[in-house]
């Protein structure tokens, strides 16, 4: 859990630093509210990451945290806002089961 954490700051605040000073900001908020997203997705695909979770449960989960995303960007924003921060999230997510998929224990976490 700590480690999934530790993914999720880094995430979030690696990606809000590239697009607040490198990508062009869009203003603080909403480059930290996508910042957010990209962290949430390594944090939550590592979390997910173990055999005790079935995929089916990996995938509620996930739709579970974008449903949150959404609702959460619908209220700080607008939907036009929201929806990318769906596509920076499900992007991250399926990088990280797409680079597990290449080592022979199928996870990233051993």
């Amino acid at each position: 859990m700590k480690r999934a954490l530790m993914y999720f700051l880094s995430g979030t605040v690696l990606s809000f630093l590239l697009n607040y000073f490198l990508l062009g900001s869009q203003g603080w908020k909403l480059d930290l509210y996508y910042g957010f997203s990209f962290g949430a997705a390594w944090g939550i695909a590592y979390f997910l990451d173990d055999v005790r979770f079935s995929l089916a449960k990996k995938f509620l989960i996930s739709f579970a945290a974008m449903a949150v995303l959404v609702e959460a960007g619908i209220l700080i924003f607008s939907l036009e806002l929201a929806v990318p921060s769906i596509l920076k999230f499900s992007t991250v997510f399926v990088a990280y089961y797409l680079i597990a998929s290449f080592r022979a224990n199928k996870s990233l976490r051993k």
